[in-house]
């Protein structure tokens, strides 16, 4: 079994831009390190994000503590709708296909892209941080 979660870091957002969509703002923030740049679309109205304030960010192979893999065509509780999830212990959580992956060959930095039903992510930062994202599927999982 491997390890669900992937990645975790914790972001300031830097800049929130409210004019492209009707519901959906696209943050930038970037890591408390300085290290990665984050760039996410979200539903403002379930999960309202303001300049400067500090969001935690994991994202996570699947929403099972034990680490076992999701059953997602019975849906995202799978059969067991009664145990604890990861998503018990955050406020907004998307599940979503990793469609890209810039790696360069001659740089330590890496960028991931990421499609939440069609509200984008990108991750920019370093190769050992966001290689384990080099994955098919992934939840993204936030809060303050």
């Amino acid at each position: 079994m491997a390890d669900a979660q992937l990645y975790e870091e914790s972001f300031q957002v830097s800049q929130v831009n409210k004019d492209v969509y009707d519901r959906v703002h696209r943050i930038d923030a970037t890591s408390l390190d300085n290290a990665t740049k984050l760039i996410l679309d979200i539903n403002s109205e379930l999960y309202p994000i303001e300049t400067n304030e500090n969001i935690q960010v994991l994202i996570a192979s699947t929403l099972n503590l034990d680490g076992s893999k999701d059953e997602i065509a019975s849906g995202w509780r799978g059969n067991r709708p009664n145990e604890a999830s990861l998503a018990d212990m955050w406020d907004y959580v998307c599940y979503g296909k990793v469609y890209k992956v810039e790696d360069p060959e001659t740089g330590d930095r890496i960028k991931v892209y990421v499609s939440f039903g069609g509200l984008l992510m990108c991750l920019d930062g370093p190769y050992k941080k966001l290689s384990p994202l080099k994955i098919d599927y992934v939840y993204l999982l936030m809060k303050k």
